[in-house]
């Protein structure tokens, strides 16, 4: 594990994680939870990011469910694996205000993109959970085999 990882993420430890890709500036982790590669998704009010039309320019779960619910996804209680389903964590910090997405893989470990360092496949959410990204508050769903691109394709 690189150094800045176990400074940032001192529950990944050897075997329980894999570097997926190399760093990328090009997308971070909520591109990367709805399988995009091409542009940084945030809500940020100066519009730096690319965030969908329509939705909320703020910085609050609010926002990113919105977002998520025009990719087809919806709140859901917990992370804990369902077939059929794919799941979403959002993770923030006490103020509520959101850090992370991490996406479940059908075989029930998660995928994370670390900000612009590299894209990992890691057992469990508590791994990434401390002073970083805070914990996992929301968790979303949607099924399995729903590939929507586009809110337009998602909700048509």
């Amino acid at each position: 594990m690189s150094d800045r990882l176990a400074d940032w993420f001192p529950q990944l430890t050897a075997g329980s994680y894999a570097v997926t890709s190399r760093a990328q500036f090009d997308y971070n982790c909520v591109a990367w939870a709805l399988g995009e590669t091409i542009r940084w998704w945030w809500p940020d009010e100066s519009e730096v990011s690319y965030w969908p039309e329509g939705v909320r320019r703020h910085e609050t779960l609010e926002a990113f469910v919105e977002a998520f619910r025009l990719f087809g996804f919806e709140e859901c209680q917990n992370p804990d694996l369902e077939p059929g389903w794919q799941k979403i964590a959002i993770y923030g910090h006490e103020d509520g205000c959101p850090t992370h997405a991490a996406r479940q893989l059908a075989d029930g470990t998660w995928t994370s993109k670390l900000g612009r360092l590299e894209d990992i496949s890691h057992a469990n959410l508590d791994q990434l959970t401390g002073s970083a990204y805070g914990r996992p508050v929301l968790f979303l769903r949607r099924r399995r085999g729903r590939r929507a691109s586009s809110p337009e394709e998602a909700n048509p």
